[in-house]
């Protein structure tokens, strides 16, 4: 029997973009026949209760003929006034709802919106490494050349490397791509990496995106550092916003940018040639929590952090390195003397956990680790990782202190 061929060529674009390896741990995760349940590890979903007026809007929503229409193809009015408000109480610049916000399918669709308005085939963007493999391969369809700045541990947390990022930033780049804290690591910009890193944009003019997706995610009292509040930043700053992590609305897809006037226009195309319309469903409990009383994010964040904690408490002598915030931690498996896929399967084996292998999460730093999320995992099921290791292999990875190198 013969292969039955196709015509259709593979792009030089599909050929570059990787996978990032969830699904298959999840499909794994899946399979697992275990006297533990499966702490599921392996993605971003959350067991975090919703802003209050989340649902209640959402049903009530469902009677407007507004829920069920294509138009405004950039985003309902409304929300987008609430958007500028939402963003203008944290950074104190108002940005003009009909010409400088657009509202996308949720924040990844943003991110591709503005790489697809800036990026020329070719072009580097400033990354970090570790980032996001959703980020790193949405520049690569945008036509990019990721351009990786690493994360380096000092006293067990990432600092971002500063000589380095402002070497790149000299090579002229089309964008520097920004989260903090930053997925999947969990590494934080204090005020004078922030400093460092608007200077480097100042003096090489390149512009920045802004991932402000969890920036209020913070652990030990951070405060939040927002980078349009620095001088010469506003003008060269496109924020993309989201409800999927900070106020955990993964479902409804809402996201947006906000930046200046004649970008945003650019991005408002991309995104209409692409997915046509944002949620539209969402556009009245989008509004709704964003004006609501805020509160409901401290308490989250009161959780994550004891989540975190909990967690280090289990790998102590193992070389973790402590999330800034965020939703998750890395392990370094090279550091164990193992690989990022020896060790997925190890935790998942003989302890029931799934975590991702970050491979394709950027570049050398990344490539160490297995990553662990826990804003889908209970503080009661995260307190079984000790007895989920006794007995097993994975228990004398904590009988020795170890650091972890990056």
């Amino acid at each position: 029997m013969t292969e039955e061929r196709h015509p259709f060529k593979r792009s030089r674009r599909a050929a570059e973009v990787r996978g990032f390896g969830i699904d298959k741990t999840a499909l794994a995760a899946d399979a697992v026949r275990s006297d533990w349940p499966v702490l599921r590890m392996e993605n971003l979903d959350t067991d975090l209760p919703l802003p209050p007026e989340a649902v209640p809007e959402t049903i009530s929503a469902l009677d407007h003929p507004a829920s069920n229409s294509w138009l405004p193809f950039t985003g309902d009015m409304d929300l987008r006034a609430a958007i500028s408000e939402f963003t203008e109480q944290r950074t104190g610049r108002r940005y003009d709802p009909a010409s400088e916000i657009v509202v996308t399918s949720g924040g990844t669709s943003a991110i591709l919106d503005v790489l697809l308005a800036t990026v020329d085939p070719g072009d580097e963007v400033l990354l970090t490494d570790p980032t996001y493999a959703g980020i790193v391969n949405r520049v690569r369809l945008a036509g990019g050349v990721p351009k990786l700045v690493p994360y380096r541990v000092e006293d067990g947390e990432w600092r971002l490397d500063l000589e380095a990022f402002a070497a790149a930033a000299a090579a002229k780049p089309a964008i520097a791509v920004l989260m903090s804290p930053s997925m999947p690591s969990g590494a934080t910009l204090n005020s004078q990496e922030w400093d460092a890193v608007a200077a480097a944009l100042v003096e090489h003019d390149v512009p920045l995106l802004y991932d402000a997706a969890m920036e209020r995610l913070l652990f030990d009292d951070r405060p939040l550092v927002h980078p349009v509040t620095l001088p010469g930043m506003a003008e060269r700053t496109v924020i993309v916003g989201s409800l999927s992590k900070e106020h955990r609305m993964i479902g409804w897809r809402v996201g947006w940018v906000a930046g200046p006037a004649e970008l945003v226009e650019s991005v408002g195309w991309m995104h209409v040639y692409n997915t046509t319309m944002p949620t539209a469903l969402s556009r009245f409990p989008a509004a709704a929590v964003l004006r609501g009383d805020q509160a409901h994010v401290a308490e989250c964040v009161a959780d994550l952090q004891a989540r975190r904690d909990l967690i280090l408490d289990a790998l102590q002598g193992w070389p973790v390195v402590k999330p800034g915030g965020g939703w998750s931690l890395l392990i370094d498996a090279i550091a164990l003397g193992t690989t990022p896929p020896e060790l997925s399967q190890a935790l998942l084996a003989d302890a029931a956990i799934a975590a991702t292998p970050m491979l394709g999460w950027g570049g050398e730093v990344a490539d160490r680790h297995v990553r662990l999320v826990f804003s889908a995992e209970s503080q009661e099921r995260l307190a079984t990782l000790p007895d989920r290791f006794a007995g097993t292999r994975l228990e004398a990875y904590g009988s020795s202190p170890r650091t972890a190198r990056a």
